[in-house]
């Protein structure tokens, strides 16, 4: 029988609410998804389509701060066990100060950080002070990234790689097709050192499409179809663990 698959589980902090987004990360861990990522949620994002907006104008509504995020994500790292890791815009990091903030990931129990707007060749200290702090940053690539870009993003020598499936905004259900494989591929040639764990998202909402992806990528990131689920009520601990069971069934 094969392995379940690894999925990156991706929720907003205070989404419905501050209960609630605890106890859907309690169910995405149970559900069996191998890592969390908690976006922190902010007013003008660059990534995110319609579902996750909608999802972050509500945590907004619901109270979020930055520093009540900090302790959303200590209280998620105390619940579960698998890494967790925050995702969050440039300008709440500008704001608190790079450093300031990749302090209190590390301070929350956080494993790494997720910044898309961000890339490598204008991070502004992030990847080498995050390294400093042993947390993991992430760089975010697209499939319209140059080659030369991907080389210099390849050199970071970063744990993992976020690949999105299409360039534009998280959402939409996105085609596994041959220009997939071919970037997915792109991205592994490029390392020349330590192999990239390639995490590959937006637009994933099936079992087809993870298993489609599994095979060129090291997990798969599922984030606005478990929004989606969260906004059609009900409890969202068991709404998400069915989902992600569902999802990782081998």
């Amino acid at each position: 029988m094969s392995a379940p698959s690894r999925i990156m589980a991706h929720l907003v902090a205070y989404y419905p609410d501050r209960a609630g987004s605890l106890r859907a990360a309690r169910g995405l861990a149970d559900g069996g998804c191998t890592w969390l990522e908690v976006q922190f949620p902010f007013s003008d994002p660059t990534a995110d389509g319609p579902d996750i907006q909608a999802a972050c104008a509500r945590a907004l509504e619901a109270g979020f701060t930055v520093k009540d995020g900090f302790v959303l994500v200590a209280e998620i790292c105390a619940a579960v066990t698998v890494p967790v890791f925050v995702m969050s815009y440039a300008n709440l990091l500008f704001t608190r100060g790079v450093g300031r903030f990749l302090d209190e990931c590390h301070a929350a129990g956080a494993y790494g950080v997720i910044v898309p707007d961000l890339p490598p060749d204008a991070d502004e200290g992030l990847y080498a002070e995050a390294r400093a702090r042993g947390l993991a940053a992430v760089p975010v690539l697209s499939p319209s990234i140059s080659t030369e870009r991907l080389c210099r993003a390849a050199a970071l020598d970063t744990e993992y790689i976020y690949a999105t499936l299409r360039a534009g905004t998280t959402g939409p259900r996105s085609t596994v097709d041959e220009a997939t494989r071919r970037f997915l591929s792109s991205i592994k040639e490029a390392r020349t050192t330590r192999p990239a764990k390639i995490l590959a998202g937006f637009g994933v909402t099936s079992r087809e499409q993870v298993r489609a992806l599994e095979s060129h990528a090291h997990g798969v990131i599922v984030g606005s179809a478990l929004v989606r689920e969260i906004a059609g009520g009900g409890d969202p601990y068991a709404l998400l663990r069915a989902r992600i069971r569902e999802l990782v069934r081998p």
